[in-house]
């Protein structure tokens, strides 16, 4: 690695001495001192994290406290020592659309926008070589951390983003970027980011807002988008396309298209108080509430 990535994540470690990261940081440190033995760990459309042995009445409490420091859980679902933990998003569907288009085992792999790592647990049951997450928060990072406790991978987490592909003295086989493409003002500059961390033959795996037609067009919220501020494009997807082929990919391939639905995201105890029916016009489910088209995502693979 180069010495410029190390000093970025010698930066980025301060965010644990902020004054609203810092309890986070302490309570996921004391998990750290946990000790339990025999633990399961099945990785179905929940992941569930269990033990045969008798959990210590206090550090059942520490372990419940941390998941309630840590929210909002936008990833999941968890079961955790019997701690169903809903998140916002059931990522399980996403991952199970995904799922018949990608062969990991023995390669190198980037999580571009990893959140707190659930793709990547299931993803490491493929047996990659090296898998890696990038994701700039630091709250995402401390779930991971928590997690990755009782998970026990070599799964490495980069609290960077995208922009500093380009620092690692490695490239990748396949890159994952879901939910990101649509926060990024340079839409192309950011996929051809992604080319230029590829291997020979590598591939892209990404997802992001559409909306319909086959002109070569893109919306640009005004001001946001279902009530999120740092929305800047969302394209047909014939002009996804035109911007991959910019970028320097040539097959692209639609994997699929669907609108996103209050079954796959939702309000839960472990997130914000407020989700997708919050930001849907409240007399037609197809509008945001600022008169956009309701969410609708495309999946493309390319090389």
């Amino acid at each position: 690695m180069s010495s410029t990535l190390s000093k970025i994540r010698i930066k980025k470690d301060e965010a644990y001495s902020w004054k609203n990261i810092k309890p986070i940081y302490k309570a996921v440190q004391q998990i750290k001192n946990i000790d339990i033995i025999d633990i399961k760990v099945v990785f179905d459309d929940t992941i569930y994290i269990s033990t045969t042995q008798n959990i210590k009445s206090q550090d059942k409490e520490a372990i419940y406290e941390a998941l309630r420091l840590l929210i909002p859980w936008r990833k999941g679902p968890f079961d955790i020592f019997g701690i169903e933990l809903q998140a916002e998003w059931r990522s399980d569907i996403k991952y199970n659309i995904l799922r018949p288009h990608f062969d990991i085992k023995n390669k190198i792999v980037a999580d571009i926008g990893c959140n707190n790592g659930y793709y990547m647990f299931k993803m490491n049951q493929d047996r990659p070589k090296k898998l890696i997450g990038f994701d700039p928060s630091a709250v995402y990072k401390l779930q991971f951390d928590f997690l990755n406790h009782f998970i026990k991978t070599d799964i490495v987490f980069e609290m960077i983003g995208v922009e500093y592909l380009k620092l690692y003295n490695h490239k990748f086989d396949t890159i994952f970027m879901l939910g990101v493409l649509y926060h990024r003002p340079d839409p192309i500059g950011t996929l051809k980011q992604l080319k230029n961390a590829l291997n020979p033959r590598g591939e892209i795996i990404i997802d992001t807002f559409m909306i319909d037609g086959s002109d070569d067009i893109c919306l640009t919220p005004k001001q946001r988008y279902a009530k999120i501020p740092n929305i800047y494009f969302i394209p047909t997807v014939q002009a996804l396309t035109n911007w991959l082929n910019r970028a320097g990919f040539v097959d692209i391939k639609v994997l699929h298209i669907s609108q996103t639905s209050s079954h796959e995201q939702r309000a839960t105890k472990w997130s914000f108080n407020h989700s997708l029916d919050d930001f849907l016009d409240k007399k037609n489910k197809n509008l945001t509430t600022e008169g956009y088209p309701a969410p609708k995502r495309v999946y493309i693979k390319a090389t």
